[in-house]
């Protein structure tokens, strides 16, 4: 039986969370905003337990979370919600990183494609961004910042504390992509100064198809985002349509069990991070990690066998491991990672290089033996 090892494209769901919506399915199924009824109500109660507890995790005020599809839909929330602002006020600069996910670059290439001027910040050849280059590029017209805590295909910590410290005396706006951190560095997120920030209930062991934009106020105000989306006043105005409660239950509950158990589940992603650089390292198949290993997320690592195209690796071995080569958001078009080549990688390199990302469930590594069997097979 093939054993998962790619959790950064998505987590299988806690049977806890599983539970809970269970429940919410057979027991809440009026409209939230229903407001003439006990079923509303108790929906619309519901869904708000389910806001204090993503609050709680990440220590902001409930009015401060709004619910959306995932961390795709609030990346661009956040960064295509304030045009209109930036227009107005002839704050037409952005700062964010050349590794960051399709969703951040994605709406900022179309607020590049409106006039707006973009610096794209290169990491290290360790993938990590300095935080003087970053800070460098802050002008008096930046408008935003946008840069992912934890990269989904390195596994490499941005350093979003120290850039947050350096934001919070500007006017400049910062977004925080949290997808692959949220439920995993919770006290560097309960630490950073920021105004806007992503999370996907499916990458910490929620349901797929929900998630949040937390929007901080400074000065009792909230960040200038206008509404991207119209067709009703849910969740402010900022994200319309009818509230899902299950799924919030599941990612509240998600929140709920990450605030009891992160620090347990960190320490168990390090077991199993040394396990697997044990088996490599009795293999004698030759690789080379890629992303500074103190900086990186100790459930990820990036690793190129050099002389092995990555593809053909991904096919021998699929009967043992579910792995991948980058972000499951690009596979389909098999173009060579941006991420590894904005570290300044060689190309051999970037065509070698396969992620292996693990999670809680991660237990019996032992197919793993296969995988690298069968990267034998293909150098010989």
């Amino acid at each position: 039986m093939s054993i998962y090892l790619d959790y950064n494209a998505s987590n299988p769901v806690d049977h806890r969370v599983l539970d809970a919506m269970i429940t919410a399915y057979k027991g809440y199924y009026g409209n939230p905003d229903s407001r003439t009824h006990d079923f509303g109500m108790n929906a619309h109660s519901t869904v708000e337990k389910a806001r204090a507890q993503v609050a709680v995790l990440l220590d902001v005020k409930t009015d401060e979370v709004i619910f959306t599809s995932g961390a795709t839909e609030s990346n661009n929330i956040a960064i295509l919600g304030l045009r209109e602002y930036g227009i107005a006020h002839n704050r037409k600069h952005i700062v964010t990183t050349a590794i960051e996910h399709k969703a951040v670059l994605e709406p900022i290439k179309i607020l590049e494609s409106n006039g707006f001027e973009v610096d794209y910040v290169a990491p290290n050849s360790n993938g990590r961004i300095e935080v003087e280059t970053l800070r460098n590029r802050i002008r008096e017209d930046t408008l935003l910042v946008s840069v992912m805590h934890v990269n989904n295909e390195t596994g490499i910590i941005q350093p979003v504390v120290e850039l947050g410290e350096a934001l919070s005396r500007t006017k400049t706006y910062f977004h925080i992509d949290a997808a692959q951190s949220c439920g995993k560095l919770r006290d560097q997120l309960m630490d950073a100064k920021y105004d806007l920030l992503s999370i996907s209930a499916h990458k910490m062991y929620g349901p797929q198809g929900i998630g949040a934009l937390i929007m901080r106020k400074r000065r009792y105000k909230m960040p200038p985002i206008s509404p991207i989306f119209f067709g009703g006043q849910q969740e402010r105005g900022f994200r319309p349509g009818t509230i899902p409660v299950a799924l919030t239950v599941g990612l509240g509950t998600a929140c709920d069990i990450a605030k009891a158990e992160y620090q347990a589940n960190m320490n168990h992603y390090a077991e199993i991070k040394d396990q697997i650089l044990n088996l490599l390292e009795q293999s004698k198949v030759p690789y080379q990690i890629n992303g500074a290993p103190e900086y990186c997320l100790p459930n990820t690592i990036n690793i190129s066998f050099i002389g092995i195209d990555s593809e053909a690796l991904m096919l021998a071995s699929k009967q043992y491991c579910g792995v991948s080569n980058g972000s499951a958001c690009t596979s389909s078009d098999y173009s060579h990672s941006h991420v590894l080549a904005a570290m300044g990688l060689g190309e051999e390199r970037i065509e070698s290089a396969i992620r292996i990302s693990w999670g809680i469930h991660t237990k019996d590594i032992q197919e793993f033996k296969y995988f690298l069997e069968s990267a034998k097979k293909l150098l010989q």
